[in-house]
């Protein structure tokens, strides 16, 4: 029984580690695309 909780928990740890490298990565995503929208935004203020 233990070997079955031990996998149990295994597979829900690499579920989390997954999803959580998907938020990373939407996080940076998001970021890199803020970034490029106040680039824009500057250069056409100094424009």
């Amino acid at each position: 029984m233990n070997k079955k909780v031990n996998a149990k928990r295994e597979a829900y740890a690499k579920k989390q580690e997954e999803k959580g490298k998907k938020v990373v990565g939407w996080i940076f995503g998001a970021l890199i695309v803020l970034a490029v929208i106040y680039l824009i935004w500057t250069f056409s203020m100094m424009a």
